[in-house]
């Protein structure tokens, strides 16, 4: 009997030996506090699965799949170096390597705390998506991508063509892109830089843990008061980019008895004038953090940020005025009382709170669950010029009044006006013009404020801002599932409820007493009166507008939008492979608050309600030629309802919405080749992206009008392009190649076309005239979509020295930019009289040379980036700088073809000048700018 036990209890530990797995555990520490460093990802070259260390940094890398024998463990984690530990394993072996220290990865934190600037077209080109794409790529280490984030974003440049709507940006895993335009508004969170550095970046359509994402890339932003290393930060920086100085502070807790966390930080950017002339910037944000460990399987996280943020605009220009006045030269702004004033000002004050539940039932279970309450405004102002008063003449009621446009650069004031005429020329008054321009040129405050004063008491003149008052509540829930070691499924439940109000209001009277709210240039229509076409809101007549009254406009949006997400991964040791599907449905209406003169029966009240039900699909394949080669593909076709911008035709007089509207199609394709090794690491990928069914809708003033059934060829309009297709395609590469162990070499590059791969349908609308007029199809096709340079390179080198010390510089070639077309003149209309007749005098080879789009000049920018800190026990003091443009380059970032002139005749004769009065309008890059900052670390 005691024979047989002790056989059975011999058997029983070579069996438990037997079936003990292979694992490697350790404690990762900050090298600086020697505090735990939590949420770092564990893995090797070639293994197939991966770990992530807890809150007190101990991981523990565990499976039957490690293999015996060497293999090279790899530790990340943004804000530090990356680690490549040799081990040597045995089977059944639990190797501990015990403390693991995780150096700060100072340039990296330096360069994403200061080193991304946003030019000023970004910020006047809002509504094109130029402001987030260094943002949603920052957090990547891809080469490549760091590139487009620090280098080439100064130059409109955007991967592989795509916008940011076409991107996902999260927060805890909740997706901020806004229900307006589909675009992040990074403006929300700006200057919070020490609290955003735990970022993940899924790239392209690559399988994100949190969502479906976007074909430009997913990044989630990770704000919990436990995923931050315990300890301080203050900083002071100086720049002459789009601000002059910065102040940051931050303190992260760790963990406190009781398992409670908190993490707080603030920051203020501030510049009375920034790189271009006139461009304020006056910015504050604010941060705090609250967690509470209930017990090891629940936490519960709330977070709060406020950046309450002033940035001056600055107007694009023509080749005319740039001459005249300088590249840096801004119309928006002028002195008042010896102080510099701009007219046109972007607030965003929009606060957000969000509350995160993480729970983990068991070891292969994760379920988070979020509340994100979001409200504020967001304001841009402008100077209304339209003021005037009522009178009466003749026993009938007039209005009389209304300024002339109080912009220094209107053409009208420019010397090409005056040289207009071929036949009769005034030199004269284009000399005077030339000369008061260029000894002025600026903003006229006081010549407002006396106009103001010297009519009936009301303002000629007012400073408005167009409002939008958003508040938006959103909830989900993400599940994570480790079905095997090898297979994973995640799912998501997502909803979205907002309620937009936009409205004008008068900001400034200039002087004056109120501002009567009608429109100057209405007219009486089949019988109707003017005076009752003019009003704005005909429940309250003749309505004179007090500084904070709303006026012109007044209506509310609605949406509400429900998605659900479900993927799969499975991973082998030679290939992984996934799989995901999303459906949505989306709703939207209008609810106009004012009765529109000229749409008294539809503008008040309640729209129809538009349903959109999509769909996503999206799947790929990463095949591993072995540890070091790595093969993959990825490809979705996704439905996507129409952003909110794009539902109604003239939101803010009616409730009409654009004819035979329908979700954009998006296909996606990519396949890349890595190759990654102790010196080397290589991405060559090759995209295809088409988006079709979109709608665009601009607004302008029109010249040169067909088909009005009149002589008048005049009017402001609204512009529908409807059935938008455009295709995208190209290659792009990074590569870093480290010579030593202090000296490294990248490259990266991206050769694409961007290009209208149909002819969409083109229709007007307008106050102007009974409509829509349509003018069928816009012949865009093989036309470049004006998203920035198409082809750009980069050379570069980094040295950094063992005694925390590092230098950097990059040699960026830019090229095959395009400026922005104008799709009227490309349709029917263009070749027609007002009368809908063919121009007598037509010329096919002058109309291919006047509808041909503008290639900008190819350029090279020099950029350098260096630093040094210094290890004072277990503080750490630096400083960073970042020189961008180093040459001075002159170089044009983006610019568009002005639609004044919409037919042959009206823009070949404004093309024959010496000067067009309407030329192309550009935005010029920054010259030699700076950005330093100097950090405690404690």
């Amino acid at each position: 009997m005691k024979r047989l036990l002790l056989i059975f209890l011999i058997a029983s530990c070579v069996s438990e030996i037997c079936a003990q797995e292979t694992a490697v555990t350790g404690t990762l520490v900050d090298a600086a506090s020697l505090t735990p460093v939590a949420g770092a990802v564990i893995t090797t070259d070639n293994i197939v699965i991966e770990t992530t260390s807890g809150s007190d940094g101990w991981f523990n890398f565990s499976s039957e799949l490690l293999p015996e024998g060497e293999l090279i463990l790899v530790v990340s984690k943004s804000g530090f170096e990356i680690q490549r530990i040799p081990v040597t394993l045995k089977a059944g072996e639990v190797k501990d390597l015990d403390l693991i220290y995780m150096q700060p990865d100072l340039e990296n934190q330096q360069m994403l705390i200061g080193n991304i600037s946003l030019p000023e077209s970004d910020l006047n080109k809002e509504e094109s998506g130029f402001d987030n794409i260094a943002g949603l790529l920052q957090s990547s280490r891809d080469v490549f991508l760091n590139a487009a984030a620090y280098d080439f974003s100064q130059s409109f440049f955007r991967p592989r063509g795509l916008g940011s709507e076409y991107g996902s940006l999260m927060i805890n895993g909740v997706e901020m892109n806004k229900l307006y335009n589909g675009r992040p508004q990074w403006a929300n969170w700006g200057g919070l830089n020490d609290v955003q550095r735990n970022q993940i970046f899924y790239m392209g359509s690559a399988p994100a843990q949190e969502g479906f994402g976007g074909i430009a890339g997913t990044t989630n932003i990770i704000m919990r008061a436990s995923q931050y290393s315990p300890g301080g930060r203050i900083s002071v920086s100086a720049a002459n980019r789009s601000y002059t100085g910065r102040l940051m502070g931050t303190y992260n807790s760790g963990e406190l008895s009781g398992g409670w966390y908190y993490s707080v930080s603030a920051s203020r950017r501030f510049a009375e004038e920034a790189y271009i002339d006139g461009t304020l910037y006056d910015a504050n944000s604010f941060f705090a953090a609250l967690e509470k460990k209930l017990n090891g399987r629940h936490s519960l996280n709330f977070a709060a940020f406020y950046t309450p943020n002033i940035r001056g605009k600055s107007s694009p220009n023509t080749e005319e005025v740039i001459k005249l006045k300088g590249y840096s030269y801004n119309s928006y702004w002028g002195h008042q009382d010896g102080e510099i004033r701009n007219s046109r000002l972007r607030e965003v004050k929009e606060p957000v709170l969000m509350l995160n539940h993480f729970w983990q039932p068991s070891q292969r279970l994760e379920i988070n669950t979020n509340l994100v309450w979001q409200f504020g405004e967001v304001a841009n102002t402008r100077i209304d010029y339209g003021g005037t008063r009522l009178a009466v003449l003749n026993s009938q009621e007039t209005y009389l009044g209304g300024g002339s446009n109080p912009d220094p650069a209107y053409y009208q004031k420019l010397p090409s006006y005056f040289l207009r005429l071929s036949e009769t020329p005034n030199y004269e008054a284009a000399y005077l013009a030339q000369e008061y321009f260029v000894e002025n040129g600026q903003l006229d405050w006081g010549a407002l404020y006396a106009a103001n004063l010297n009519g009936s008491g009301n303002s000629v003149y007012a400073l408005a801002e167009d409002r939008t008052d958003d508040t938006q509540i959103q909830a989900n829930s993400i599940l994570r599932f480790l079905l095997k070691e090898n297979i994973s499924l995640n799912a998501v439940f997502n909803y979205r409820h907002l309620k937009s109000e936009n409205f004008g209001e008068i900001r400034d009277l200039l002087g004056g007493s109120g501002f009567l709210d009608i429109d100057l240039f209405a007219e009486a229509q089949d019988g109707i009166p003017v005076n009752e076409i003019a009003q704005s809101d005909l429940q309250n007549l003749n309505h004179i507008a007090g500084e904070g009254d709303r006026y012109k406009y007044n209506y509310e949006l609605f949406a509400d939008k429900a998605d659900a997400f479900a993927q799969a991964q499975f991973k082998y040791t030679n290939f992984d492979f996934y799989a995901g599907l999303q459906v949505g449905y989306s709703t939207y209406f209008r609810n106009g608050l004012f009765q529109n003169g000229f749409y008294p029966a539809n503008s008040l009240g309640k729209s129809e309600t538009l349903e959109f039900t999509d769909f996503g699909v999206k799947a790929g394949l990463t095949y591993k030629l072995n540890g070091r080669h790595f093969l993959s593909a990825n490809m979705a076709f996704v439905s996507e309802a129409p952003d909110l911008a794009s539902v109604f035709v003239n939101s803010r007089q009616n409730n009409t919405t654009v004819k035979g509207l329908e979700s954009e199609q998006i296909r996606s394709m990519d396949i890349s080749y890595n190759f990654r090794s102790n010196r080397i690491k290589l991405r060559i990928s090759g995209y295809f992206n088409e988006i079709s069914d979109a709608t665009e809708i601009s607004y302008y003033y029109a010249d040169g009008l067909s088909g009005l059934g009149s002589n008048n060829t005049s009017a402001f309009v609204q512009q529908v392009l409807t059935d938008v297709a455009t295709r995208n395609l190209g290659l792009e590469m990074g590569a870093e190649i480290k010579l030593t162990s202090t000296i490294s070499l990248k490259a990266a590059t991206a050769i694409g076309e961007y290009l209208y791969s149909n002819d969409p349908n083109l229709y007007l609308t307008s106050t102007g005239f009974e409509g829509p007029v349509n003018y069928g199809k816009a012949y865009l096709r093989n036309y470049h979509v004006g998203n920035g340079p198409e082809r750009v390179g980069q050379l570069g080198f980094e040295y950094r020295d063992p005694k925390f010390w590092w230098f950097g510089a990059s040699v960026n070639y830019f090229s095959h930019g395009f400026a922005d077309i104008n799709p009227l003149t490309r349709t029917a209309n263009f070749g027609l009289d007002w009368d809908g007749l063919p121009y007598q005098d037509y010329d096919e080879d002058i109309a291919r040379q006047l509808l041909s789009q503008e290639q900008f000049e190819e350029y090279i920018l020099v950029n350098a980036v260096g630093g040094k800190s210094w290890r004072l026990k277990q503080n750490y003091l630096g400083f960073f700088v970042s020189l961008n443009n180093v040459l001075d380059k002159v170089f044009r970032s983006g610019g568009f073809e002005q639609p004044r002139n919409a037919n042959y005749q009206k823009l070949k004769e404004d093309r024959e000048r010496d000067k067009p009065l309407f030329g192309n309008k550009y935005w010029y890059g920054y010259g030699t700018t700076y950005f330093v900052n100097m950090y405690f670390r404690f």
